[in-house]
């Protein structure tokens, strides 16, 4: 069947914008090189008419120079073209990609709220009220009950004005001692390193003499 009615042609991939900003380059690449080899030849046509007196044979050689200029010329048109295309194909690709991407970011959020719809209604709020009821009716049991332990047994009862009148009689201690401070800045005497009347006995000088402690010459005592 296949070799009676022939067999279709198989049909071409779509094009890809980045197999053709690829293709479009490498043309701009080799249209490049070509004028580089150009600016070569020129270089070269320009030496030899500065070395040239005017003449036929330096005409022949400007117009050599002037058809490569040309040809220069054009390539750097195909050149431009080439690169506004590739650059207007950059800009249709990236304006497609996000477009595709905003397209999954659209579709990722409503899978989001489908599930959060989804998960929303096994969710009770009469269930949560009641629950959070029910956790503050046990936080208020539970300080009863820790005042009910914290309660103080035995404790005799004290009349409110006797414990102010012993709060004003214990001001007063403290304010006697804070007065009683400065006898704290009266240095005691130091206890005496000599014997007394050891200062009234005569010391003899370095010449013999018999002195006081004032460095004066000591009166014998007289005796009876």
């Amino acid at each position: 069947m296949n070799r009676m009615f022939g067999r279709g042609k198989p049909k071409e991939p779509a094009p890809n914008l980045t197999d053709c900003i690829t293709t479009v380059d490498t043309r701009a690449e080799g249209v490049d090189k070509k004028i580089a080899r150009l600016d070569g030849e020129l270089k070269k046509y320009r030496d030899q008419m500065a070395k040239m007196r005017d003449g036929p044979a330096k005409n022949a050689v400007k117009q050599k120079a002037l058809r490569v200029l040309k040809q220069k010329k054009q390539y750097e048109t195909q050149a431009d073209n080439l690169r506004n295309q590739s650059f207007n194909m950059e800009q249709t690709n990236y304006a497609t990609q996000s477009l595709q991407d905003t397209k999954t970011t659209v579709n990722a959020m409503k899978m989001g709220v489908k599930q959060m719809k989804k998960e929303f209604k096994n969710v009770n709020l009469e269930q949560i009220e009641d629950l959070q009821d029910d956790l503050s009716d046990m936080l208020e049991d539970a300080n009863e009950v820790q005042e009910v332990l914290g309660r103080a047994y035995g404790v005799p009862d004290i009349d409110e004005d006797e414990l102010e009148a012993e709060l004003e009689a214990l001001g007063d201690d403290i304010a006697l001692d804070e007065d009683s401070s400065y006898l704290d800045e009266i240095a005691a005497p130091n206890a005496p390193d000599k014997e007394p009347g050891a200062d009234s006995i005569a010391v003899p000088d370095k010449d013999g003499v018999q002195v006081d402690e004032f460095g004066l010459p000591k009166i014998p005592a007289q005796q009876h």
